[in-house]
């Protein structure tokens, strides 16, 4: 039986993919077909490159301060990502940058969207960093990524949990990992603020980072104003997301449904990866039961 797994785009919610994988591992079970959307393309192409150990120990230790050093304001105002600092980092703890879909061990692709078309496109061949980088361009973040005469865009506008290429590429039981289920409406909840350094240079670095990743994916004031222009936009991506996810699930309907409860999380909030791969374990662990049964483990 061909197991393909599914990983879901949803931003710092995907280091939840780490721990599902390390939890089906743990219990015997791992993936023929791996493909992802967005955060699912890169976690999927680190986990079947071999370099999914290191991710984890990066993600883990990860920090406002670290990440802010992947965000600037370039000239041309295509994104607010510091590409040799992303390139970096992915030829570091996703995939080397000669490692070819071809040469892998499992069945990988990933999803982007073809920014003048709006079509679907599936990348199974060529350049695993490619692959990723074209999946994970979110709009206004990072640049388009250009490929055979091509822009092509985060996969999460038309397929965010791409059930139907894990079918294309054989599988015959397919595991969804689905980080949209109930995040509608959740950028707006109030939630603690984290306590500050006694560093004031570190402390007013962090608080520039926490102020702008606050204003765009969660909310901590007394009153309820009225949502900032940002907060608009993440609410809008949130429902974009939960819709697409919605129909395309219900048209091709996974064997197992995974869903992380992390609707707490801001989409930039990736120095929370802990709290993150903590429930993609438990969330493995409380359908167990059923995913034994479906893959007649039992």
């Amino acid at each position: 039986m061909k197991i393909g797994l599914a990983l879901g785009s949803g931003a710092s919610r995907g280091w939840s993919h780490v721990g599902v994988i390390k939890a089906l591992k743990s219990h015997g079970i791992e993936p023929d077909i791996v493909c992802g959307t967005s955060i699912g393309a890169l976690v999927g192409a680190s986990y079947v490159a071999g370099h999914l150990p290191d991710l984890e120990d990066w993600a883990s230790a990860l920090s406002k301060l670290k990440m802010a050093r992947f965000f600037e304001i370039n000239r041309s105002l295509n994104g607010f990502v510091n590409t040799e600092r992303l390139h970096h980092f992915l030829s570091s703890f996703v995939a080397p940058e000669e490692q070819l879909i071809e040469q892998l061990d499992k069945k990988f692709a990933s999803v982007a969207t073809d920014l003048a078309t709006g079509r679907e496109v599936w990348l199974s061949k060529g350049s695993v960093l490619e692959a990723v980088g074209a999946s994970i361009s979110v709009p206004g973040l990072f640049p388009a990524i250009k490929q055979d005469n091509n822009w092509l865009v985060d996969g999460g506008l038309v397929n965010p949990v791409p059930i139907s290429v894990c079918r294309a590429l054989g599988a015959e039981v397919v595991i969804a990992v689905n980080l949209n289920g109930d995040i509608v409406g959740k950028h707006l909840n109030k939630n603690e603020k984290p306590e500050k350094s006694p560093d004031k240079v570190v402390n007013k670095l962090a608080s520039f980072v926490t102020d702008y990743t606050d204003s765009l994916f969660s909310f901590e004031k007394d009153e309820e104003p009225m949502p900032s222009i940002f907060e608009a936009i993440a609410g809008s991506v949130n429902i974009t997301q939960d819709r697409i996810t919605r129909s395309r699930m219900a048209g091709d309907p996974p064997d197992i449904v995974l869903t992380p409860k992390l609707s707490q999380m801001g989409l930039l909030e990736f120095y929370r990866a802990e709290e993150a791969i903590s429930e993609g374990v438990e969330c493995v662990n409380r359908l167990l039961p059923e995913i034994k049964y479906t893959l007649n483990l039992l």
